[in-house]
């Protein structure tokens, strides 16, 4: 039974795991669409969310907050002058998962996961 048992371990140790994580989550927020698995972009999606409500909140405890996780001054920057406030008026769901077929090499089912564009929300 794996009654709660939240998260994939994707077959990495925790450190890699979470190093990977930072780095997708920064490449998320950076170009506002990757390429990956579906099981990388669930994960990463609730870190990328939670870095969205962290940009929402713009203090400073907020910004320290995103840079101690996505660790690029730059993209955090932009997190938190372009991209959150972008979604100030949507209370989450800031991003989208779109599968995209198999991986040509093993197999594994791929995805796109982007950031919804806010003038989507009115449709």
């Amino acid at each position: 039974m794996r009654h709660r048992v939240a998260g994939r371990k994707l077959g990495r140790k925790t450190e890699h795991r979470l190093a990977m994580f930072r780095n997708m989550v920064t490449s998320l927020l950076d170009h506002e669409r990757i390429v990956t698995t579906v099981a990388k972009a669930k994960e990463i999606r609730k870190f990328a969310e939670q870095m969205i409500t962290l940009g929402k909140r713009g203090d400073l405890h907020a910004r320290r907050q995103a840079l101690a996780f996505v660790r690029n001054k730059r993209v955090v920057h932009k997190l938190f002058a372009d991209v959150a406030p972008r979604y100030a008026q949507r209370k989450g769901g800031y991003t989208r998962i779109v599968k995209m077929g198999f991986r040509r090499g093993d197999g594994a089912p791929m995805c796109l996961i982007e950031l919804v564009k806010p003038e989507e929300e009115n449709k």
